[in-house]
């Protein structure tokens, strides 16, 4: 049985509409990244501000190093959605086409890590409260 062009042609636009829903994807995690990195700053900067004590930070699990991943791992993302765009394309030029759930179960196992990384920067909070190392100035004190 041949197949009709406008089923190549439905097959082609399927395949573009899953290439854009991966680069939505890369983007949210390029975005979700970014925020986490920047929101973990702004805390230790606000503490900073707060307490003029720096906040050590560990050297492994922090939200710099969590939201660097997300963005590495979504610019990667990116790259995986093209080159897979191009194979199914090609697939379907060919009138070849083999589903591969492979790129989808990695996708799923860096994300599950990186949620899971995430967890102790959630739950784990500073044992320290936070209180000024220097008093306000009082201007009747000043007289």
């Amino acid at each position: 049985m041949t197949r009709q062009p406008n089923d190549r042609q439905r097959e082609h636009q399927a395949n573009e509409r899953t290439f854009l829903a991966w680069l939505r994807t890369s983007v949210a995690l390029i975005g979700f990244g970014f925020a986490i990195a920047r929101f973990g700053l702004f805390l230790r900067q606000l503490r900073l501000a707060i307490t003029h004590q720096e906040t050590p930070a560990h050297p492994i699990f922090n939200s710099e190093n969590l939201g660097l991943s997300l963005v590495i791992f979504g610019i990667a993302a990116i790259a995986l959605a093209a080159w897979r765009y191009d194979r199914v394309f090609w697939q379907i030029e060919r009138g070849d086409y083999r589903p591969n759930r492979f790129a989808v179960w990695v996708m799923t196992a860096v994300v599950m890590i990186l949620g899971i990384l995430s967890v102790p920067l959630l739950l784990v909070r500073d044992r320290e409260t936070i209180t000024p190392t220097s008093p306000p100035n009082n201007l009747e004190s000043d007289r």
